[in-house]
């Protein structure tokens, strides 16, 4: 899917007031109960897991990521970022919640990719290339490349990607809270 370039460059400008949205709405609307936690955080933790594998081996704006999770698919933290929203949406026993991630999800977070790759495009010449051999969302279930290059926990510092963990830790607070 393609959207247009001036649709594209709106919605960017909305990624993070539309993240304190959907906190307000999730805070709001959730009704968990002990069984919805039980089953959402333990997805909501792969997701924040896949974004922080991907965060030790960015290296943004100066070397195409291939390796780690970038062998498998391109946007692995938007993908943990869909992840982590699906298991909170569980946990916090409302599909609508769910609904609500998924068109914000779409609406924003979709264009905002293109926008990155296309910046990608202009900054690695290479990217046409990784692009045809690795998906955009739905990962590979082979790598498509080497995966002699390691996870570098000052790399995941230093994108602070930590930043995540501790928002889901006071999300999950409230939900369980509020489930007891």
């Amino acid at each position: 899917m393609t959207f247009p370039k001036p649709y594209a460059d709106a919605v960017a400008r909305l990624r993070v007031p539309s993240g304190f949205l959907l906190v307000a709405a999730f805070a709001y609307a959730a009704r968990p109960t002990v069984e919805t936690l039980a089953m959402g955080f333990p997805v909501s933790l792969l997701g924040l897991l896949i974004r922080a594998w991907a965060a030790g081996h960015l290296e943004k704006n100066q070397q195409l990521a291939e390796a780690g999770p970038y062998a498998f698919v391109r946007n692995p933290l938007y993908l943990g970022t869909l992840i982590a929203a699906i298991g909170l949406a569980i946990a916090a026993n409302r599909w609508e919640l769910g609904l609500l991630f998924a068109s914000v999800f779409f609406g924003v977070y979709l264009p905002v990719i293109q926008n990155e790759e296309q910046h990608l495009r202009k900054l690695f010449p290479s990217y046409d290339e990784y692009a045809t051999r690795v998906p955009a969302l739905l990962p590979r279930i082979t790598p498509s490349a080497r995966l002699d290059r390691h996870f570098r926990f000052s790399q995941y510092l230093k994108n602070e990607e930590y930043q995540a963990g501790i928002g889901f830790l006071v999300g999950a607070a409230w939900l369980v809270w509020r489930a007891l």
